[in-house]
C-alpha cells in the first residue's frame, strides 16, 4: 500500500534512522492513506469539488484502511481529512510493515536515558526495489506511474525528497513539482493528488505556526 511504501522511504536502510521529523511523516502518511481510500473508490469529491466524502462504506479487507475510513464521518475539506487521519497513523503503518515481516521495531534508549525506537529492515529486497523504482523517477531516469508519482508528490509536499534521495536538490524539486501536477494520472486521481498535496502542505504550515506560537508564549 502507498502508506507503507512511503514510510519505508522515510527510513535509512542501513542504520534504521528516520529521515524526517514526526510532523512531516504523520502528515505525509495521512495524505497517503487518503489517496489509498480515493483510489479504492471509497472516498470522492462532492459535486462542487470542495469536500471529500465517503461514497462507499462497504467493509474493506484491510483493518487499518477500514479504521481510517471510519474517521471520515461527514464530508470535509481535504486538510481536515488529513488531520483526522494522522492520529496514530505512523504506529498503524509500522504495524502493517511488521505484520508483513518487512521490518521490526526495536525499543532503545538515546544516550542510555531517553526512550526511542529504531527500525530494522528485514526484507531488503522490498526496500531496494522500492528505492530503485522511486529514485529512478526522482532523478529523471524514467517517467512516473501512479505509484511512483504519488510517492514523489507526497515527499515533495513535506520537503523530504532531498533527504530521502541523493541528488541535486533544486533539480529534484523542480522535477517533483512537475510530477505533482499529475500528468501521470487520470482526471480523478490528479484532482485528488492536487488536493491532498495542498492539504498536507497546509497541515504542515498550521503545525509550524502552532509550534511557533506555543514557543513564543512560554
Amino acid at each position: 500500500m502507498l502508506p507503507e511504501d512511503l514510510m519505508l522511504l522515510f527510513i535509512d536502510e542501513e542504520d534504521g534512522r528516520v529521515l524526517m521529523d514526526t510532523t512531516s511523516i504523520h502528515n505525509a502518511l495521512a495524505g497517503a492513506v487518503l489517496l489509498e481510500l480515493v483510489n479504492a473508490g471509497r472516498v470522492a469529491f462532492e459535486p462542487d469539488g470542495k469536500k471529500l466524502a465517503v461514497v462507499d462504506s462497504t467493509p474493506l479487507g484491510n483493518e487499518f484502511l477500514q479504521e481510517s475510513l471510519s474517521r471520515l464521518t461527514k464530508p470535509m475539506k481535504p486538510q481536515r481529512a488529513v488531520e483526522r487521519l494522522r492520529t496514530h497513523v505512523r504506529d498503524n503503518v509500522m504495524a502493517q510493515l511488521e505484520g508483513r515481516d518487512v521490518l521490526s521495531v526495536e525499543k532503545t534508549r538515546m544516550l542510555g536515558i531517553f526512550p526511542t525506537k529504531s527500525y530494522v529492515i528485514r526484507d531488503h529486497e522490498v526496500m531496494s526495489e522500492l528505492r530503485d523504482a522511486v529514485g529512478s523517477v526522482a532523478l529523471g531516469y524514467r517517467a512516473p506511474d501512479e505509484r511512483t508519482g504519488a510517492l514523489i508528490s507526497l515527499l515533495y509536499a513535506v520537503k523530504a525528497l532531498h533527504k530521502v534521495f541523493d541528488g541535486d536538490k533544486r533539480e529534484m524539486n523542480a522535477r517533483a513539482k512537475q510530477i505533482a501536477a499529475g500528468n501521470w494520472a487520470g482526471d480523478a486521481v490528479r484532482k485528488a493528488m492536487e488536493a491532498v498535496n495542498a492539504a498536507v502542505m497546509a497541515a504542515m504550515t498550521a503545525a509550524t505556526v502552532a509550534a511557533t506560537t506555543s514557543a513564543g508564549s512560554s
